[in-house]
């Protein structure tokens, strides 16, 4: 039996093993399906569902028609089914939202939550009640712990290199530390943009890659035109670390930094306590004026449609499988 034959069922039979990863503003429902269309897990923030007062839950809309579409997918192709969505919680406190999320969530079953911002047994179990796989996002070895220990079935490490928020440490050591004590579903995020990038992480140990910079520049992403447009001409040295906009250190686009006026060599630092989801601050919005990238984006060269993106990395990775098999063939 094979790692991929130990998952959750939600999590198996994907054309590639790769997750999208929610994209704060960017990801709606026309950018998850396609995703899942071409094979891959796509997932949205719940927070991305915006509705004005007194107006019936966009998310509940949302989810009603990522369903139905999918599932008219399936029934049209049986023979290459769609893959499972998911939906992000953000778990912090300034998420007023969160209760009423979670509700909307059970009720249409969703099958895998990603949590960030914190780990929370209560939201483990709202997923568990509907048969639902929980994957919390971490920085470190002892977040990781604390996420498993609070419920949650698996992990996204985020390591040095993701887009947004993003922690310091070498994918090779936050790897290796998690997998000495857990066997569980492992997704590796940080400049996972290429075939060769998610083979790597593989042989690392996680069970799937973690992709997000690559669908901003997308037809379907939630993208003004001079966001796409900056992601294909920037590369790594573009990407700046900071953690003003936001409270928590994350990667931001140098020119849309830039183009707010601000120095990204000499930004002044935020904690967390400044954390807010409200339109009520006078900083520069991240993820709406400053934008979020991580250092993959080099592998990003032109605009185009979702399943683009995935047609490429499933080719690169096939080609790089190729390469380490006839490169080790009886050597070992």
């Amino acid at each position: 039996m094979t790692r991929q034959d130990k998952l959750p069922a939600a999590l198996q039979g994907l054309r590639i093993p790769m997750i999208a990863a929610p994209l704060f503003i960017i990801s709606v429902p026309e950018l998850v399906v396609a995703q899942c269309k071409a094979g891959i897990v796509g997932s949205f923030p719940a927070l991305n569902a915006r509705e004005d007062e007194g107006d019936p839950p966009l998310l509940d809309a949302w989810l009603t028609q990522i369903s139905e579409e999918l599932d008219r997918h399936n029934q049209a192709n049986p023979d290459r089914p769609a893959a499972p969505f998911a939906v992000n919680q953000i778990v912090h406190r300034s998420n007023g939202r969160l209760e009423r999320d979670l509700e909307i969530c059970v009720r249409h079953k969703v099958p895998i939550w990603i949590t960030s911002l914190g780990a929370r047994v209560e939201v483990n179990e709202a997923a568990h009640s509907c048969g639902g796989v929980v994957l919390h996002d971490i920085i470190n070895n002892t977040f990781a712990r604390k996420a498993i220990d609070k419920g949650a079935d698996g992990l996204v490490a985020v390591a040095a290199g993701a887009g947004g928020h993003a922690g310091q440490q070498s994918p090779f050591a936050l790897i290796r530390e998690i997998r000495e004590w857990f066997d569980g579903p492992v997704a590796l995020s940080g400049a996972i943009a290429t075939g060769e990038a998610l083979l790597a992480a593989r042989a690392l140990g996680a069970d799937f890659g973690y992709v997000g910079s690559p669908f901003i520049a997308t037809d379907e992403a939630n993208a003004v035109q001079g966001y796409k447009d900056m992601i294909v001409d920037s590369g790594a040295e573009d990407i700046v670390y900071s953690s003003l906009f936001t409270g928590v250190w994350g990667n931001y686009l140098r020119g849309s930094v830039e183009a707010v006026g601000m120095d990204p060599d000499n930004l002044p630092t935020a904690d967390a306590a400044s954390m807010n989801f409200s339109s009520g601050s006078s900083k520069p919005k991240a993820w709406k004026t400053i934008w979020g990238s991580g250092q993959g984006v080099g592998a990003v060269t032109s605009i185009g449609p979702a399943a683009a993106i995935v047609d490429r990395i499933a080719r690169e990775y096939a080609e790089a499988g190729a390469r380490l098999v006839g490169d080790f063939s009886g050597k070992l």
